[in-house]
């Protein structure tokens, strides 16, 4: 895993990930917001958490053509919790998650897709000051 703490609101991480991906070419696919996810049901969590499921076309189109089971651990996911004040925003490695395949291809591509990934992270996690 690979997290960061930020100062930043919910609305300027929201918008450091989104310019982030664009820069690294990714999309973001969804978020889906888990806190109210839970109050749908009934169930109130203390901090806020959503989730981004982000994607860069090229490199999923390079794993699935090298085995499409990679599909079971697409798109990327980044997380952001915590509360006003005390953000972090995290991934799961792909090199750790993709090691599961046993292909070359499918680890060079995620390689590059977590360099991409964390230097997404430190780019929105970073201070506008």
């Amino acid at each position: 895993m690979f997290e960061r703490k930020t100062a930043k609101t919910l609305a300027e991480v929201d918008a450091a990930i989104r310019a982030a991906a664009i820069s690294y070419k990714f999309g973001v696919l969804s978020v889906i917001n888990l806190k109210e996810k839970l109050l749908d049901k009934g169930l109130d969590l203390a901090s806020e958490c959503s989730v981004y499921e982000v994607c860069n076309p090229h490199q999923a189109k390079r794993a699935l053509e090298a085995n499409g089971a990679v599909s079971t651990a697409l798109p990327c996911r980044i997380s952001v919790y915590g509360v006003a004040g005390d953000y972090k925003i995290a991934t799961i490695l792909p090199t750790a998650m993709m090691r599961a395949f046993g292909s070359p291809v499918i680890d060079q591509v995620a390689q590059e897709v977590e360099q991409d990934l964390v230097a997404m992270i430190r780019e929105a996690a970073e201070s506008n000051a």
